[in-house]
């Protein structure tokens, strides 16, 4: 087995989702010690830390991640329990209604902003007010290529994902000397939960944006572990592209 994380404890929000939940098992795949699981899904959590070796220590935690007291609570009480955290991935996001700018109500554009660009704000914040200039953490936040794109009919969602790339090149650049890495990953489609609802035509529509066609999450994960590993020590406030070729045209 893999050891690059058996000293190490780690803190997934989203867990519930389908990239979240791979990330979480990719970290026990890789020996982590000690994995604490977020989601506001009691059950996909439950089903997931069922799913993982019974020799790494799994805890599951309710967190609304628009709720700035309750990412603060979850990283203190992590830091209290384990002593540290030296990883956190911020997985936790959604998908704006399918609409052009002039059909989407003010609540959707802030849905998409609250818990895609404010969650991950507040699990960097959660982090930098208990362990910064006390312990080197790595923050890997799923940003996305619409961040780096633009996708028709998509606006919350490309905004939102676009600030999560800025505000991880900020939070880097302000904890550098303090001992936070913050860097993110901006992958491509694969269908998912998200997905649901969406017709076939415009999942094939989707799908052939990809020059490799559509990922898996672990086709993700790679690079999540990567920037959450001791191997990338000297990165910082970059956002790794992994989109099947999305964003090459």
């Amino acid at each position: 087995m893999a050891t690059r994380f058996e000293s190490k404890t780690a803190v997934v929000s989203g867990a519930g989702g389908a990239l979240g939940a791979s990330v979480a098992q990719s970290f026990a795949a890789e020996g982590v010690k000690s994995l604490i699981l977020a989601d506001l899904n009691p059950a996909a959590l439950e089903a997931l830390a069922n799913s993982l070796p019974s020799d790494i220590t799994v805890t599951t935690e309710a967190l609304d991640v628009t709720n700035g007291d309750q990412f603060d609570a979850l990283i203190a009480d992590t830091v209290e329990r384990f002593g540290t955290v030296d990883t956190l991935v911020n997985t936790a996001g959604i998908v704006s209604p399918n609409a052009r700018i002039h059909n989407l109500s003010t609540t959707d554009w802030e849905r998409a902003f609250s818990v895609n660009l404010t969650g991950t704000f507040h699990g960097i914040r959660a982090v930098a007010r208990a362990l910064r200039k006390k312990s080197p953490v790595s923050i890997v936040n799923i940003a996305s290529v619409s961040g780096l794109t633009a996708w028709a009919y998509a606006a919350p969602y490309c905004a939102s994902k676009a600030g999560v790339i800025h505000l991880t090149r900020v939070a880097a650049l302000e904890y550098a000397k303090e001992g936070l890495r913050v860097n993110a990953v901006c992958p491509g489609t694969f269908p998912s939960a998200l997905h649901e609802g969406l017709p076939q035509e415009a999942l094939d529509s989707i799908e052939a944006k990809h020059p490799l066609g559509f990922g898996t999450p672990t086709d993700i994960t790679g690079a999540v572990l990567y920037l959450a590993s001791d191997e990338s020590s000297w990165v910082t406030g970059q956002s790794i592209v992994v989109d099947g070729g999305y964003s090459l045209p």
